[in-house]
């Protein structure tokens, strides 16, 4: 795993084996910020990233210059790991361990770019009640994007607020704004 651009351009990340995590490869990853990159700019804007994992996409928003990160997860060992690794490249990375539910049941924040990666076993339900649960409870700002990666096989553009889907390999982007 690797940062694709920014201020730590090419730097290796190397989690633990041990972690229970699936992250979204290079290509995948450096995909995703061209198509990003050309529409924001990242300087000002908040992140939170839900099923954070590794902390992999939290980094890349870090290195290029995203100020303000929160990274959630429900397993400690994955939280453990993205606090020493944020500490060590002085990162601006807040991370929470809790489930992601249960986090934007609570939240009072709103984010520039929401970016979702939950386990690919998700239900189309769980995915339908994550969505709603950002939209109801205001947790992306205005003009903010939310990003959910999964599965080629889950089609959410049936879902509100739905507007594209980029495809990369197995896995899938889909993108929703207010």
């Amino acid at each position: 795993m690797r940062i694709i651009s920014g201020t730590n351009k090419g730097r290796r990340i190397s989690p633990p084996k041990n972690l229970p995590v699936r992250p979204t490869t290079d290509r995948a990853k450096e995909a995703l910020f061209n198509i990003l990159s050309h529409q924001y700019d990242f300087e000002g804007c908040t992140v939170l990233d839900l099923f954070a994992g590794t902390g992999n996409i939290s980094y890349e928003f870090a290195s290029r210059g995203v100020t303000a990160i929160t990274a959630v997860d429900q397993q400690a060992q994955c939280i453990q790991f993205i606090a020493k690794t944020s500490d060590s490249l002085s990162f601006p990375i807040t991370p929470i361990r809790a489930s992601v539910e249960r986090f934007l049941e609570r939240l009072h924040s709103s984010y520039t770019f929401i970016f979702a990666d939950p386990p690919y076993a998700y239900t189309f339900d769980a995915y339908e009640n994550l969505i709603d649960i950002i939209f109801q409870h205001k947790a992306l700002a205005k003009n903010g994007l939310l990003i959910v990666e999964h599965a080629e096989q889950v089609d959410l553009s049936n879902l509100p607020y739905f507007t594209s889907a980029r495809s990369y390999g197995g896995c899938v982007f889909s993108f929703f704004e207010k």
